[in-house]
């Protein structure tokens, strides 16, 4: 069967569910047409609506027009229930836009059609109530084209040559075929309709049945029937319940198809459908398959929530519209708040903008949401359903945060036996862009795994902003670098850094506030135009006259939530009932009192225990906290921006990242492994330490640490290269011209020194930047070399050997890096510093030069002595004229 999952949409009044009525009454699945006014329509179920003669929840409809089976979602249109609309955008094929004849284009229905557009949604148009008078089709199609798209072509004339020309204007390859053959082929048309390329309009009187039929046929006629893949996926767009309290989910089936008793997956969660329901109108049609296309209520599955995707579907559904307005619940004497936000989490799991918070410090529940209409109703939810008289107090908007200029955030976690370092690049965004998170930090800094974590975990949570602890937004959030250990971190490592990163760079950055505003609609009397305009600069608004018709005025602006939210009282006031305002939501810019805000909502951004802006850090075995504006200098990955000014020059980083020796003496790296790794098994250290001997070749010491006694082991050096390069001050000016002489230079001293050690030495090198680089392990006269592979650094290499081979060698690690000697003495190694190291090479040095002197004969042969005396002056002239 041919499927057409088509949503309705429109400003309030503007005739939606009059239009939905016709359709259905037409195509023959009602027998009786309702009207809101007489509050029988078919789809308008809850007492609640009929009561208002409003839409408030979406609901769907099942009907027939030839061989196509058109499923139709009608949608709320009143403002306060946006959301609720944008959801079934989701999982629409086309969607009816229908705007009233009377009132033209509203505010809202800028708003839809945005949203259209953002969905890339195909539209319909039909123009209702033009059955009134003074409603004019050339006049609103011309309003049509300049306030929506000059590609809206008015389809009530097919066939005639002015049809095709309008079409022809709208695309290239619409403009090709009038030209080759003077007319179009509909095939032709349905394609630019699906493009969005061509909006078709239609005109008529939903409630007197005119224009309805032809406009019906011209969706059979100019849709294109979706094609599905076989394999199943589907989309959920809603989550709600039936009179019996069973939780339902509705979806649409986006491939294959879906059977009763079937299993469904999604991420960590499986559940079994145990029913599934074709909705149309309050009554339902069990059933036990739905095909691709088909619109369903699904039974048996608790985890899921509106915009998942299931099978092979991929979560996208990011809401453009959400809540403007906060409200504390005010619960009746003797009901426990704890007892009652499970219940109030059911409605929010059904109206996921309605946004339930939990206060820990007050203890009081607070709900988010888009207008004092959506207020009202939910009151009276919450009495049908579970008996509780809720109120609400005053209530204020919603703010949100953003920053002004760029910064480098950085959080650090390192409690004892965890480690985790973050790098975030914050950046100030178009204004409602939202928040946009990359990462920009190659393999060789931080493993995929790890990055793949931090990314997950700045997208689970709402990061609050330091001046009122508003959410941040308009801001893009970039992993530029990290660290992790590789015993000692964790997943939940990298989520206490993250969090803190941000935190860390919002403190640094120049943060602004941002409220919520208003684009409006003003309609009223010609003469108070001037009292209109001066309420709207009192209230910080802007404002211009788009129209002036029949002594009526229409003003169009913006102005903020805060100052505007009840100003269609005091209108309503002075124009005695006639004027009108309409407004809906434009987005979040500059906030017009931002110190009269801060001031009242007193966030301290210190004392948010639960979002903290410093770091923790540890050194010898104890873990200490450090404010937010020391964190960069206790930080153990360079800064991105020192990284990005410094040259390219890979040799540089190293030497930057190698230059100051962070040698921990012998006692000192005791003291932190029995902190460490026997604070909590009631034991002393195993390791005893023995009397510093001298030894007598060249009177240096060194401190030895010992448990059974050794056996005769292999001896290895292991040298980490660059670490020795940058702290040993000849190789280090060496390294600034030319790091292969350097690199060959201390070779060269290694060698020497193993020719009188009785080591094996290996020298190793980082190559981790190298992309694709295997590890190489070569030989350099008596010395080995290693090269290691992308994303292995030399202290992991180092440190693995370590690990691996320190029950079978007598293994000492020549380096400077505190963090590597805890590591590696923990492994029961020894450890040289790079000074020790350099003393012992140089002494090796002199040493084999002495022996090389004393070796050679006293008597030596000149070249002088064997030449003849003529010779001799012969030569001494020579000489004497070159320095001339």
């Amino acid at each position: 069967m041919k499927n057409l999952v088509i949503g309705i949409l429109a400003h309030v009044d503007a005739g939606k569910t009059t239009l939905s009525e016709s359709m259905l009454y037409l195509s023959g699945r009602i027998r009786k047409l309702g009207r809101v006014d007489n509050k029988d329509t078919f789809l308008d179920t809850y007492e609640l609506e009929r009561a208002r003669g409003i839409t408030i929840f979406s609901k769907q409809a099942v009907f027939k027009i030839g061989d196509i089976q058109i499923t139709l979602l009608d949608t709320p249109g009143h403002v306060d229930f946006s959301t609720e609309m944008e959801r079934t955008l989701q999982v629409l094929d086309y969607a009816i836009l229908v705007i009233s004849g009377s009132d033209g284009i509203q505010s809202h229905t800028k708003t839809l059609w945005r949203l259209l557009d953002i969905y890339r949604i195909p539209v319909f148009i039909f123009v209702n109530k033009m059955d009134q008078r003074r409603n004019d089709k050339d006049t609103l199609m011309t309003e049509l084209k300049r306030r929506l798209s000059d590609r809206c072509v008015d389809f009530t004339h097919i066939g005639s040559n002015d049809f095709y020309e309008q079409l022809a204007m709208c695309g290239e390859v619409l403009m090709d075929a009038f030209i080759e053959t003077g007319s179009i082929d509909n095939n032709i048309i349905r394609g630019a309709i699906k493009k969005r390329e061509v909006f078709p309009c239609y005109f008529g009187s939903a409630l007197k049945l005119d224009g309805v039929e032809e406009f019906m046929n011209g969706i059979v006629e100019y849709s294109e029937m979706p094609v599905y893949p076989k394999r199943f996926s589907a989309r959920v767009f809603k989550i709600g319940r039936d009179e019996k309290g069973n939780r339902l989910t509705y979806m649409k089936i986006t491939g294959g198809k879906l059977n009763v008793r079937d299993v469904v997956k999604s991420g960590e969660w499986e559940e079994k459908v145990t029913q599934i329901r074709i909705y149309s109108g309050q009554k339902f049609e069990a059933v036990n398959e739905a095909e691709a296309g088909t619109v369903c209520a699904v039974t048996g599955l608790t985890h899921t929530r509106a915009g998942e995707g299931l099978g092979e579907e991929k979560d996208f559904f990011v809401p453009v519209l959400e809540p403007v307005l906060s409200y504390r619940i005010v619960l009746p004497e003797g009901c426990d708040p704890r007892m009652m936000l499970p219940k109030l989490r059911e409605l929010e799991e059904e109206e996921p903008a309605l946004r339930i918070v939990w206060n820990e410090q007050l203890k009081e529940i607070q709900v988010q949401i888009m207008g004092e209409v959506q207020l009202e109703i939910l009151q009276s939810m919450i009495k049908d359903r579970y008996g509780v008289d809720v109120s609400f107090d005053s209530g204020r908007v919603v703010y949100k945060e953003t920053i002004a200029n760029t910064v480098e955030g950085v959080g650090h976690f390192e409690p004892l036996r965890h480690y985790a370092e973050v790098h975030l690049l914050l950046e100030p965004a178009e204004r409602g862009s939202g928040l946009e998170f990359a990462v920009d930090c190659s393999d060789d800094v931080l493993s995929r795994n790890w990055k793949n974590l931090i990314m997950t975990h700045l997208r689970e949570k709402v990061h609050k902003g330091v001046l009122t602890g508003s959410p941040i937004t308009d801001m893009k959030i970039t992993l530029v670098s990290g660290k992790a250990h590789n015993k000692h971190t964790d997943g939940g490592d990298f989520r206490e850094a993250t969090y803190r990163a941000v935190r860390q760079g919002l403190k640094e950055a120049q943060s602004v506030l941002l409220e919520p505003y208003y684009s409006f609609q003003l309609e009223i009397p010609e003469k108070m135009v001037g009292r209109a305009m001066a309420d709207i600069e009192r209230m910080h608004g802007t404002c211009q006259i788009s129209q002036v018709r029949d002594d009526m005025a229409i003003i169009t602006g913006s102005a903020p939530v805060s100052t505007f939210q009840n100003y269609q009282k005091d209108v309503t006031a002075y124009t005695k009932g006639l004027g009108k305002l309409f407004c809906t939501l434009k987005g979040y810019d500059i906030c017009h009192n931002p110190e009269e805000v801060i001031a009242e909502i007193g966030y301290d951004s210190e004392k948010d225990f639960e979002n903290p802006t410093g770091s923790v850090f540890c050194a010898n075995g104890t873990s200490f906290y450090v404010p937010w504006y020391m964190v960069k200098e206790y930080m153990h990955v360079e800064s991105w921006f020192q990284a990005r000014n410094s040259s390219d020059d890979a040799e540089q980083d190293r030497e930057k990242l190698y230059t100051h020796e962070k040698w921990i003496s012998a006692e000192e790296v005791d003291r932190i492994l029995q902190r460490t790794y026997f604070s909590n098994q009631g034991k002393k250290s195993s390791w005893r330490k023995r009397k510093p001997a001298k030894e007598k070749a060249g009177g240096y010491s060194q401190s030895l640490y010992i448990g059974r006694p050794k056996e005769n082991k292999e001896k290895y050096l292991l040298v980490d290269g660059y670490n020795i390069i940058f702290a040993w001050p000849e190789l280090k000016e060496m390294a600034k011209e030319n790091m292969d002489a350097a690199k060959s230079r201390l070779l060269d001293w290694l060698s020497k020194y193993k020719s009188v050690e009785d080591c094996e030495v290996i020298v190793v090198f980082d190559a981790y930047r190298v992309q694709g680089h295997p590890e190489e392990f070569l030989e350099y006269g008596n010395i080995y070399v290693v090269y290691t592979k992308e994303a292995q650094t030399a202290d992991q290499y180092i440190e693995k050997f370590a690990h691996d081979n320190s029950e079978k060698f007598d293994i000492t690690v020549a380096t400077s890096d505190g963090l590597q000697q805890v590591i590696i003495r923990g492994e029961g190694c020894a450890l040289m510093s790079a000074s020790e190291l350099r003393e012992k090479v140089k002494f090796t040095n002199e040493t084999i030069v002495r022996i090389y002197k004393e070796k050679q004969p006293v008597d030596r042969n000149f070249l002088m002595d064997k030449l003849s005396e003529e010779t001799k002056k012969q030569m001494r002239n020579l000489l004497s004229e070159d320095d001339v």
